[in-house]
């Protein structure tokens, strides 16, 4: 199957590119590396650095290429960043997805499949903890409803073009890869300023929780929907809320740092308390979490 990545120079992508040439499919990456960087681009994947709001390259490459499945990564993830000027989140992950579906719907071939990067930033703080996939979605801010109407948009053209998605709604990633100087990412964060024994920022007391899951089990699952989770809206996660304070002392006990914190106030437009219950995903596609939060953060810290 040939399958196009977008972001595939980042993070989360670029390990997804690996897996799915490890599983013997042909890869095309779009990334206009604006946070991803280019050496973490599969040299067996063809590479497009391109930016996902220009309709007219989008329409070029999916002529070029034809893929048989996206997996659409590429956004803009600051949740703070998003706050203080929305316009860039809003035109990348609602613009951008948009010229890519439109993009696959008229270039695409096959029984076309379309993977979409959502988030738990859908729900804001929700009522109930772990959240299922029929929690309201309340936003708190403008990158959670960029995340909401983009799988609003993909819904409505999956239906217009007969094609078929899985909408990943996903807890905090982390692990190797991931930058530890964005404003995404505070295992990577914490993890590069203990192991040069700067002084981390907690942003409140320390009870704001989340939750935790390893790249190695996000990418299992993007492989897995490949062929299965068709149509679905799937949480991933481990449904176990990680406190601030929890992640700062694991990660502090993995690289040996023994100061403390800072504490600052809460921000605005983040959620208090949030995990994910995975349980429709273990139904629809196999997928449950296997990587334990101590070796996890292992991993992450080893890699910074």
């Amino acid at each position: 199957m040939k399958v196009l990545v977008t972001g595939g120079a980042g993070f989360i992508g670029s390990h997804l590119a690996d897996a799915y040439l490890r599983g013997g499919h042909k890869v095309v990456i779009i990334d206009n590396l604006a946070t991803g960087f280019r050496q973490h681009v599969n040299a067996e994947a063809r590479f497009y650095e391109a930016d996902l709001r220009d309709g007219a390259a989008m329409e070029r490459i999916f002529k070029e290429e034809r893929p048989e499945a996206v997996n659409h990564h590429a956004a803009v993830a600051g949740i703070i960043e998003s706050l203080r000027d929305p316009a860039p989140t809003f035109q990348t992950n609602l613009l951008g997805t948009l010229n890519v579906l439109v993009a696959l719907g008229n270039h695409g071939t096959g029984p076309r499949k379309f993977i979409f990067a959502s988030s738990g930033a859908v729900y804001g703080t929700p009522k109930r903890v772990p959240a299922t996939e029929d929690e309201p979605r309340i936003p708190e801010s403008p990158y959670g409803l960029s995340k909401a109407l983009g799988e609003d948009l993909i819904q409505f053209y999956a239906q217009q073009y007969g094609f078929a998605y899985t909408l990943f709604r996903y807890p905090n990633v982390y692990g190797p890869r991931q930058n530890p100087k964005g404003e995404a990412g505070v295992t990577a964060i914490f993890g590069g300023l203990m192991k040069t024994g700067q002084r981390p920022t907690i942003f409140g007391d320390g009870t704001k929780s989340r939750d935790y899951t390893f790249i190695e089990d996000i990418v299992r699952a993007n492989v897995l929907a490949l062929t299965n989770g068709d149509n679905e809206v799937l949480n991933l996660g481990w449904g176990r809320p990680t406190t601030d304070q929890q992640i700062f002392d694991v990660i502090a006990e993995a690289t040996g740092y023994s100061g403390a914190p800072y504490y600052a106030p809460y921000r605005k437009g983040e959620a208090y308390r949030i995990a994910l219950d995975a349980r429709k995903a273990r139904t629809s596609l196999g997928w449950e979490p296997a990587v334990p939060l101590a070796d996890g953060i292992r991993k992450t810290v080893d890699s910074l």
